[in-house]
C-alpha cells in the first residue's frame, strides 16, 4: 500500500472546524467517522483557540491517524478574518506536530477537484460529491464533508506515483529558508 493508511482531514475555522477521517483500504477508501467542532462564539479567541486544541488532540487520539491533511489558505477579502483563520490552523498544525505527525496542506480548489465537484465549487457540490464518492448514507454539514474531501485529496495524491510525498518541513530546514537573503558584515567601532 501506498502512503498513509489513515488521514485526519481538517477544516479549519475559529468558530465551527470540520474533521474528516478517510483510510485506505485494499477496496478503496473508505470513510471512518467525521464531526464538527463548535466552539463557543461568546468566548475570547484565545479561550476558543484552547478548547480548539483539547478536542482536536481528543480526536486525534481516538481515530490515530497516520498523517492530518490540512486545508490551506485561500484569498480573504478581510484581513481580520484571514488572520483569524490562521490562527485557528495552526492550532491544527500544532495538534498534529505534538503527535509527531506528518502535515500535508492543499490549495481549496485542489480539493474540490480531487472529489469532482471542480475548482470552483460550491459547499454544496462539495458535499454531495463527497457523500456519493465515500458512499455516506447521511450527509454531513458542510464543514466535516469539506475535512472528508481534504482526507481524500490526500489519499488520493499520495496514492500518485506522480506526486512528491512531502510534508511540511520543520526543524533545520526551516532556518535555513529563513534566513536572510543578503548578510551585511557587522559595523566595526566609527
Amino acid at each position: 500500500m501506498l502512503g498513509p493508511t489513515r488521514v485526519l482531514g481538517i477544516d479549519p475555522g475559529s468558530r465551527v472546524v470540520g474533521w474528516g477521517v478517510v483510510e485506505r483500504t485494499r477496496t478503496g477508501l473508505q470513510h471512518v467517522a467525521h464531526g464538527v467542532l463548535r466552539l463557543d462564539v461568546s468566548a475570547p479567541l484565545e479561550l476558543r483557540l484552547v478548547e480548539l486544541f483539547a478536542r482536536l488532540s481528543e480526536t486525534l487520539l481516538r481515530h490515530a491517524p497516520t498523517a492530518v491533511a490540512v486545508e490551506g489558505v485561500f484569498t480573504f477579502k478581510n484581513a481580520r478574518s484571514a488572520l483569524v483563520l490562521g490562527q485557528a490552523r495552526g492550532v491544527a498544525l500544532l495538534v498534529a506536530a505534538r503527535a509527531g505527525l506528518p502535515v500535508f496542506e492543499y490549495a481549496p480548489a485542489l480539493v474540490k477537484r480531487a472529489v469532482g465537484a471542480g475548482g470552483a465549487g460550491a459547499k454544496e457540490a462539495v458535499a454531495r460529491a463527497i457523500s456519493a464518492f465515500l458512499a455516506l448514507t447521511d450527509t454531513p454539514r458542510a464543514d466535516a464533508t469539506d475535512a472528508l474531501a481534504v482526507a481524500v485529496c490526500h489519499l488520493h495524491r499520495a496514492g500518485s506515483p506522480f506526486q512528491g510525498r512531502r510534508p511540511r518541513r520543520s526543524g533545520p530546514d526551516l532556518t535555513d529558508r529563513l534566513r536572510p537573503a543578503v548578510i551585511r558584515p557587522a559595523r566595526s567601532g566609527a
